[in-house]
């Protein structure tokens, strides 16, 4: 490239990655992309401030990189922010690997810089990606199965952060600091294949190289193909995410007859839960949910995704508000602003006296997972002492429950069949009868 400094203007240009008078700040190790992004900025006639984040992995090493960055940035005649970390304790402390836990150090660290000096024209940091990485990232997401998203490699403009260096190659690079003189500081951790990028740059790469000599070229292609693809891919999914999820406060309800003739069904169904941290390899467990009976569900670290009846619901877990809960077994349930209590209780035990938000029910008929939710307009059940079914709504006229009151009720539900109105009457057909030997006790407070 015969002018890194004119590409990088027309580059910023041309995405339109930041207004001319925004704050940058920019990302610094030390090592040639950083401090070549730091001269091209400088020659580029853009103010900035140098960050440098010192992870104290490396000894002496580290501290001397610290000081060639603030040295630098005397030469530039730009400020320079030093932070200095413990990784190896936080790494422990939060049981993350030391790539993990330096990744999340600096960027938390960017980002309280970023709040901190909050303008009109915006804040953004700037990091010294390239074209290489960029080819590299793709891959280990192609391998690592990340989907469609992986695929597009680094974005050029993510928030804040901006990475104006993607246009160019790290041959590029070099050229620019040869014709400079630049002069700037080699991790030896970079040459250490037990990271995974370095193993992609130094064993992978070179190896497809041998067999095809314009491998990395035509990965350069590829990327940027990629990255298109992934914009079409995204807008056919916003059309089918429109036409199936139904917002309900915190849930989302999908109709499952509609999600049955999605096409293609297994990748819908991973994009769609895909933001509730479901991982791809539950999308198997999510697919059966087509076919299951209500009260089935699965599980990730935030959500839930229930079968209740021709909906597939995602909720999210632990939340006082969720209009669907299941019940796993014995325990507490928070809802709304209430708690469920349910244990097993062997009789004798005297249940004439119950109060109306107590409950007992015949523990041999009773199995789990039950459906706590709040009662909807077709509902019926059996009241106890009657062999008829009736409309809860017609119950509550003959309860003469004021209408604001019935807006607040809840059941609990087995199979579809309603076991309990809380706080109103259990189903005849789950009562308690003289050769009953062990009851479940239902209490709400």
């Amino acid at each position: 490239m015969e002018n890194l400094v004119t590409a990088f203007q027309q580059y910023i240009k041309d995405k339109n990655l930041f207004p001319a008078k925004a704050e940058l700040f920019i990302a610094v190790s030390g090592g040639i992309d950083s401090v070549v992004l730091c001269h091209v900025c400088s020659l580029a006639g853009y103010d900035f401030t140098m960050l440098h984040c010192n992870f104290t992995l490396r000894g002496e090493d580290s501290d001397k990189d610290a000081l060639f960055v603030k040295e630098l940035g005397k030469k530039l005649g730009v400020p320079v922010i030093t932070k200095r970390f413990d990784t190896t304790a936080h790494a422990a402390a939060h049981k993350l690997s030391i790539q993990v836990a330096a990744r999340e150090l600096r960027y938390n660290w960017f980002k309280a810089i970023m709040e901190e000096n909050k303008t009109a024209a915006g804040t953004y940091l700037l990091t010294a990606h390239h074209k290489d990485d960029d080819v590299e990232t793709m891959l280990m997401n192609f391998f690592k199965g990340t989907g469609m998203a992986g695929l597009k490699g680094i974005p050029q403009k993510q928030d804040n952060i901006v990475r104006p260096l993607l246009f160019a190659t790290k041959k590029d690079l070099l050229a620019h600091a040869a014709a400079y003189n630049l002069s700037w500081v080699e991790d030896s951790s970079n040459a250490e294949v037990k990271y995974t990028r370095n193993y992609f740059r130094n064993m992978v790469l070179p190896l497809v190289k041998e067999k095809y000599a314009a491998a990395e070229e035509n990965l350069y292609h590829n990327v940027q193909r990629f990255k298109e693809a992934e914009m079409l891919y995204r807008q056919a999914m916003a059309v089918h995410k429109k036409k199936l999820l139904k917002e309900k406060g915190a849930e989302i309800h999908i109709p499952v007859l509609a999600l049955r003739h999605a096409e293609p069904l297994s990748t819908i169904v991973y994009e769609i839960a895909k933001p509730y941290h479901f991982t791809a390899a539950q999308t198997g467990d999510i697919l059966s949910l087509l076919d299951a009976a209500t009260g089935k569900y699965v599980q990730s670290s935030t959500h839930r995704i229930l079968r209740n009846r021709n909906w597939l619901i995602i909720s999210p877990l632990q939340t006082t508000q969720d209009v669907h809960l299941v019940i796993d077994g014995e325990g507490e349930y928070a809802f709304a602003d209430r708690v469920l209590h349910i244990a097993e209780q062997l009789k004798p035990v005297d249940i004439t006296g119950a109060d109306k938000n107590s409950a007992y029910i015949n523990g041999k008929l009773l199995h789990y997972p039950l459906l706590l939710r709040r009662w909807k307009p077709g509902d019926y059940f059996y009241p106890l002492g009657m062999r008829k079914k009736k409309k809860l709504a017609r119950f509550f006229i003959d309860q003469k429950v004021p209408a604001g009151d019935k807006e607040k009720i809840w059941v609990l539900e087995m199979n579809k069949q309603i076991v309990w109105v809380v706080g109103h009457r259990i189903d005849d057909r789950f009562k308690v009868t003289d050769t009953t030997a062990a009851m479940i006790a239902l209490k709400v407070v």
